[in-house]
């Protein structure tokens, strides 16, 4: 009888059920949309900060470089010795990069705090070399006047002209290089690249002579598999190529971690360690455990990166977080009074058919139960409604792929040049200034389309509280004043 009824009902006020499912509908719509590019934005942030930091990396501890001794200039010093006109002369300096050093041991410390499920230290270099020739000026003597020069303080008979022609010719080539620990290659900013050709490293190069070079750099240096990479007079063998997924790499050269220290006079030395948190959830705990527990160091954790980023994709982020939740919010407000109301208004104009059924034997229970179902199969169409339109809207940003913008403020960046916290190092470096595209993506999880549901019953159950309410109260009484 309970369905048999329903079914009547619903047929016979298809207009005013199409109203109620409508504006049920529109809300829900808009929730969907707006989580979707939600999620949108923060893969999009995440590929962003994985360009940084490499894949599973939850959080970085580093040391801020301390300022420059009395004295020290904290710059870089070259010396050239004679040599003979014309010959070529050249000097590398290997330079810690960005940050203070700490020492290999820390790895250990860190990997036995709770909540770290994995950790790896690694060496961030910055190398300049300047090559060049000094070129030795020709003494040119002047014929106009006679050639000598009488007289004067310092003695007569002195060759009179001016020397021409000579200087100096030199060259500045600065690359980063990256010291990675071979034995554990699933964490740190190697992550962030993939080898397109040849090889990564073997677990047992841990001294090795090898290398791997970001892709953008072999292209720039014309460098090929088999090829040999002189860094500070060592010759290294370029083993694999790596291309970033996004971003920019981590450092254009990778050599094992004990070769990086040696190159840099900087043995049992590290300037990044990169952990893995047992749950992302407890990564803030896990960052005050570290900074409690190891004094003297930096904690940096993805949701500090996260602040630092700006442009388009921090704009349409912070709208879709903020403004776009609140409008979603005051929507389904909205339209769940709306709904409530357009059901008591219907319950008000059945007063006839109600107040007939209780004279017929029906309880008020019953009666108000036949309004609640009636509104929450409203409030279900309204759902299906939603959902479709709602698919239909993050298809349509998906189809379209608007282009974001994103850039890494100082906060991030400014840590591998001037001794600031950031988070790995080298790969703040390169993006530190730089504009990475991104395009947005609106993909809707099945947790959206589980709360689009729960909105929806939600919406029916509102409006059936307002309309059996309102159904209650209703008197046979009242069916029989309203009888002509």
């Amino acid at each position: 009888m309970f369905f048999t009824y329903l079914r009547r009902e619903l047929r016979r006020r298809r207009k005013a059920a199409l109203v109620v499912a409508s504006g049920l509908a529109l809300g829900i719509a808009l929730v969907i949309v707006v989580n979707s590019v939600s999620s949108g934005m923060n893969q999009a942030q995440d590929k962003v900060l994985q360009s940084l930091y490499g894949l599973g990396t939850d959080m970085t501890v580093t040391k801020a470089a301390e300022a420059p001794k009395s004295g020290e200039t904290g710059r870089p010093r070259f010396e050239f010795g004679a040599k003979d006109d014309g010959d070529e002369q050249s000097s590398d300096r290997v330079m810690v990069q960005g940050f203070q050093t700490l020492a290999s041991s820390t790895v250990t410390k860190v990997a036995g705090q709770k909540g770290v499920a994995d950790s790896v230290g690694g060496l961030s270099l910055q190398v300049m070399k300047v090559s060049g020739e000094f070129k030795r000026g020709q003494f040119k003597q002047d014929q106009s006047g006679g050639g000598m020069r009488q007289g004067g303080p310092g003695g007569s008979g002195q060759p009179q002209g001016r020397v021409e022609g000579g200087g100096a010719s030199f060259d500045v080539n600065s690359y980063s290089v990256y010291g990675t620990d071979v034995a554990k290659q699933g964490l740190g900013p190697l992550t962030s690249s993939k080898v397109t050709k040849g090889r990564t490293f073997k677990a047992s190069e841990t001294d090795a002579k090898v290398a791997v070079a970001d892709a953008s750099y072999a292209k720039e240096k014309k460098l090929a598999l088999g090829d040999t990479v002189k860094i500070k007079s060592v010759k290294y063998k370029l083993i694999g190529i790596a291309t970033p997924d996004s971003g920019d790499a981590a450092a254009n050269l990778y050599v094992p971690l004990k070769q990086a220290q040696t190159l840099a006079d900087a043995k049992n030395k590290i300037t990044t360690v990169y952990v893995k948190a047992t749950d992302s959830q407890q990564i803030s705990a896990v960052k005050s455990t570290i900074q409690k527990n190891i004094s003297g160091t930096t904690v940096t954790t993805s949701a500090d990166l996260a602040d630092t980023v700006s442009g388009s994709l921090s704009t349409a982020s912070n709208l879709a977080s903020n403004v776009g939740k609140w409008l979603s919010i005051a929507v389904l407000v909205a339209a769940f009074l709306v709904a409530g109301l357009l059901t008591s208004s219907a319950v008000s104009r059945r007063v006839r058919e109600f107040g007939t059924l209780k004279a017929l034997g029906w309880k008020s229970g019953r009666v108000t139960r036949q309004v609640v179902g009636e509104a929450v199969v409203n409030g279900l169409v309204g759902g299906v409604l939603g959902i479709a339109v709602g698919l239909a809207g993050a298809y349509v940003v998906t189809a379209i792929s608007p282009t974001l913008t994103a850039q890494l403020g100082s906060g991030a960046g400014g840590g591998a040049r001037g001794g600031g916290m950031g988070m790995g190092g080298p790969g703040m470096r390169q993006s530190a200034g730089k504009t990475l595209d991104i395009a947005l993506s609106a993909p809707v999880s099945a947790t959206t389309i589980t709360l689009a549901v729960g909105l929806a019953v939600a919406g029916g159950l509102i409006a059936g509280a307002f309309g059996g309410w309102r159904a209650s109260r209703l008197r046979p009484a009242d069916a029989l004043r309203r009888v002509e």
